[in-house]
């Protein structure tokens, strides 16, 4: 009999319940290396900006991504006021499947992935653009990103004081809680993004609000300071005023996608921009000089999630997690998907008692 093929599926516990086992920072860190991997793959991948369908309250997208081998992609949303309603503002799921024969091999949830390879490539890119020693840094938003923000800088980058900011002083609290016990790492809460900043060598702006906002300005950014800009992620919402673009070395993940989306979105179609994967590469620099302000222009690319999701698969395979599906219809005659149908729906026939035999 033909074996029925599964997919391995991983539910929002099984996924949080592998990421505790693995560790937090251990988990961040070994997704960065997948991430890193990937992106020094950069040719070998067929790649798209996300397929976008916007509403007045937010936004649901698509991220494929495709090296030849395997094809994964994310359906993610992004809604502010959900948080209005107590419901995450970042909501998302992805499938890893095999091209050669187009078979789902996972499907996971990926609202926490979301969060732990966001701040991986944040931190990745700081590694290659931030000036060498920087131990503070300043955190305005205080959202479902930022413990893994400062986990990822902190186990990544030596990050060991957390300056962080918030509209609402409760976030700030819930993050400095959450953190309270982890080694060699503090948390401050500041009454403002600009006392944040004072001293900071680093900067990750994390807000949600779907609107041109204006976190910070020029007067506030020092010389050598790294922006690391992930609240800017859709057209229409940025945080960082355009004069700090102007005067700054910008990455980006995928620049077609960028443009549309990011902070540069605030600039002209041309201005110039460097990928990541090419500073990640060697072959342009991540800082000119110690004064230089360079800004990672991060908005979500599918490669990363591409990542994230062969993370999971190798994780949840080596660990025994999550459970295995019958995801898709594969009859033992794949021409024959009606008559499989109708065999899983009859009811099982009683047994017939044995006539006896005659004498």
């Amino acid at each position: 009999m033909k074996e029925i093929a599964m997919t391995r599926f991983l539910d929002a516990g099984d996924v949080a319940a592998l990421v505790r086992e693995t560790g937090v920072a251990s988990a961040i860190a070994q997704i960065a290396h997948h991430v890193r991997q990937d992106f020094l793959r950069w040719d070998a991948f067929e790649k798209s900006a996300r397929l976008a369908s916007h509403s007045p309250g937010g936004v649901i997208e698509l991220m494929p991504a495709s090296d030849g081998v395997h094809y994964a992609f994310k359906y993610v949303n992004g809604h502010p006021r959900n948080a209005l309603a107590a419901m995450p503002t970042v909501m998302a799921f992805g499938v890893l499947a095999e091209v050669a024969s187009g078979f789902p091999l996972l499907l996971a949830d990926l609202t926490l992935a979301t969060a732990l390879r966001t701040a991986a490539t944040s931190a990745l890119a700081a590694q290659a653009m931030a000036r060498p020693g920087a131990t503070v840094m300043a955190l305005i938003g205080n959202g479902a990103q930022a413990e893994f923000q400062a986990l990822a800088f902190h186990a990544m980058l030596g990050i060991r004081e957390i300056r962080a900011y918030d509209i609402d002083p409760a976030a700030t609290a819930r993050l400095a809680r959450n953190l309270a016990a982890v080694p060699g790492l503090q948390v401050v809460p500041a009454e403002s993004a600009r006392a944040a900043l004072d001293g900071a060598g680093i900067v990750s702006t994390v807000t949600a609000d779907k609107t041109r906002a204006t976190i910070l300005t020029p007067e506030m950014v020092a010389p050598g300071v790294h922006i690391n800009a992930v609240g800017g992620d859709c057209p229409g919402k940025t945080e960082l005023h355009a004069d700090i673009l102007r005067a700054a070395r910008i990455v980006v993940e995928y620049a077609p996608q960028t443009r549309v989306e990011g902070e540069i979105q605030q600039l002209p179609a041309d201005w110039p921009v460097t990928e990541l994967w090419e500073v990640l590469a060697g072959r342009a620099p991540g800082r000119g000089g110690a004064d230089e302000v360079t800004v990672f222009d991060s908005v979500g690319f599918a490669l990363e999630d591409y990542a994230a999701l062969r993370w999971l698969h190798a994780a949840a395979h080596a660990r025994h997690r999550g459970s295995h599906v019958e995801l898709v219809a594969t009859p033992p005659d794949p021409r024959d998907l009606y008559g499989w149908m109708m065999a899983a729906a009859a009811p099982p026939q009683p047994a017939r008692a044995m006539e006896a035999e005659p004498a």
